[in-house]
């Protein structure tokens, strides 16, 4: 296939010691080939599976959906279903435009199966994101978007920064994450706590109501991203928070701070600072998700993401609970093969 073949291992060739220089040049090479149709027909016809299933009230082609982080700013939206991805979700946006972190900030484990990053939500802000929406339109699939805080404003001030972008977005979105669990934006986790988290989740409740007003239009699903760095107490009462905000669904896990199971071979990589993602997090990933399935009794609808490198792993979160999953670093390590690995899997499922 052409992008496994010649597309993928000329870009590492280019970026060899700089994963986000390939990570840039990934996104722009199939933000090219979305805007090509015969292009985009021919990885269509590849690799499009239909196993179509309604979650939260949306429609979804098949079951696996690109996880946030990979094409953050919606660029190559017109190339993700034709890669067989079922759903998207982009972002994490903020309300403010920010560069992010210092470089280095990306770090492939090849041995692991596994990333670190601590990128800190890098992107030209909410507005921004939303006139390029409006300017190139939706995906052929459900678009979730991710959006968090502002590292520049306070933890004390993030309700009217969140609702800032909810409002921004609120016309080309199909669902929300509120992202309250990434690592790499000081202070950010603690608004999974109970407190900060009810008075965030009431906020963006009450505005979704009257945006759907405004636009006429049923009100989008909100979800929550949790962190796989919880214990089971802190889970209960997010858990509890979410429930009685009426949240739509819980998208388990985001990237962990932990470093269990990385191969020694990574040597002074495992040292980075930052989330971890890949094959090392699917255990803990399938943990949470597990728990919150049983916790909810199966009523509350589960994205499960962490460690899914094929259809075995994608079988077992769905085993654990979920109700769809995500996948990042398996496609940004393997290519688009193990997307369409999984749903020929998961389309052979009974159901």
């Amino acid at each position: 296939m052409l992008f496994d073949k010649i597309v993928r291992p000329a870009l590492y060739r280019m970026g060899r010691n700089d994963p986000e220089t390939v990570h840039e040049r990934t996104v722009g090479a199939l933000r090219r080939i979305g805007s090509a149709p015969p292009l985009r027909s021919a990885l269509e016809r590849r690799y499009r599976i239909d196993a179509p299933s309604t979650v939260f009230g949306l429609r979804f082609r098949n079951p696996v959906g690109l996880a946030a982080g990979m094409d953050k700013e919606g660029r190559a939206l017109a190339a993700w279903p034709a890669l067989g991805f079922g759903f998207v979700e982009i972002g994490t946006v903020t309300r403010l435009p920010q560069p992010g972190n210092p470089r280095p900030r990306l770090f492939v484990l090849p041995e692991s199966g596994a990333v670190i990053n601590r990128m800190g939500f890098n992107n030209a802000g909410a507005e921004a994101l939303a006139a390029r929406l409006t300017a190139t339109g939706k995906p052929e699939v459900p678009l979730g978007i991710s959006i968090g805080k502002s590292k520049a404003v306070a933890v004390a001030d993030a309700v009217p920064d969140y609702l800032a972008s909810l409002e921004a977005l609120y016309p080309h979105a199909d669902y929300f994450a509120i992202n309250v669990s990434s690592p790499n934006t000081p202070g950010l986790r603690t608004l999974q706590d109970r407190g900060a988290l009810a008075e965030l989740l009431a906020e963006l409740r009450s505005a979704s109501a009257a945006l759907a007003e405004r636009h006429g239009r049923a009100s989008v699903p909100l979800l929550v991203k949790v962190a796989p760095d919880l214990t089971e107490d802190a889970l209960d009462e997010l858990l509890e928070v979410c429930a009685r905000h009426a949240v739509s669904g819980i998208i388990a896990t985001n990237t962990t701070l932990g470093r269990d199971g990385v191969s020694p071979a990574e040597g002074g990589l495992a040292r980075e600072s930052g989330g971890l993602s890949g094959r090392p997090l699917g255990a803990r990933a399938r943990e949470v998700v597990r728990f919150v399935h049983a916790r909810t009794g199966g009523r509350l609808p589960i994205i499960g993401v962490g460690g899914i490198g094929g259809p075995q792993d994608a079988t077992r979160m769905l085993d654990a609970g979920a109700s769809l999953v995500q996948v990042y670093t398996s496609f940004a390590l393997s290519g688009p093969g193990v997307v369409r690995r999984i749903n020929r899997a998961l389309a052979a499922r009974p159901r």
